[in-house]
């Protein structure tokens, strides 16, 4: 995801402020998808046009911006840029533990917006980076640990040692034309299959 050309959702409760963004963010090359007056209608509105990015202010009726940004990444992550007149601690740490990659305090210039794209969506990308590869290490964890199960099959049903084992397993799935996951499977189905009924 580059900082240009961004499909952008902005919420505040004041009116100034939502035209500023209006009117600042095409002239930086985004589209403003959705304009909100609350937290609400944010998370409504970010449900129907799915944004690159979401600007909103902390402090608007019924729900606030924190807890509208929470309800949305639930659902679709997304980065975030938080805005408010308060340069209070706790808002800010409310903000670091959620979804917020960058934080502006009012009032904002246009000049302000650049960097603050540019810093939120680099840091939600390397976020996202290193989701997938958690995801990714947990998946061949799990892969691992059932190729291990199904050579341990193999060696006391077929009498054989584990290299062996494992040269079985890879023959299966090359015959087969499957991952060599999926011959594990396949032998632990098996196994399952044949296990007494108690």
């Amino acid at each position: 995801m580059t900082a240009t050309g961004l499909r952008i959702a902005v919420a505040d409760d004041e009116a100034d402020m939502r035209d500023f963004l209006e009117k600042a963010l095409p002239r930086l090359g985004h589209q403003v998808v959705a304009v909100a007056e609350d937290g609400v209608q944010l998370v409504e509105l970010c449900r129907q046009t799915r944004p690159d990015l979401i600007i909103t202010d902390i402090k608007m009726p019924g729900l606030d911006g924190i807890e509208a940004v929470d309800q949305i990444c639930r659902e679709h992550p997304v980065p975030v840029i938080l805005v408010s007149a308060y340069h209070d601690p706790a808002l800010i740490a409310r903000a670091e533990a959620d979804h917020v990659q960058a934080y502006l305090v009012k009032p904002i210039g246009l000049e302000d917006l650049p960097p603050a794209i540019a810093i939120a969506t680099r840091r939600f990308g390397e976020l996202m980076a290193l989701r997938k590869e958690c995801q990714d290490l947990k998946q061949a964890l799990a892969d691992r640990k059932l190729i291990e199960q199904a050579k341990g099959v193999l060696m006391k049903v077929a009498g054989i040692d584990e290299k062996e084992a494992f040269h079985r397993l890879q023959q299966l799935a090359a015959d087969r034309n499957l991952k060599l996951v999926e011959a594990a499977q396949s032998v632990l189905a098996v196994q399952q299959a044949f296990l007494p009924r108690t």
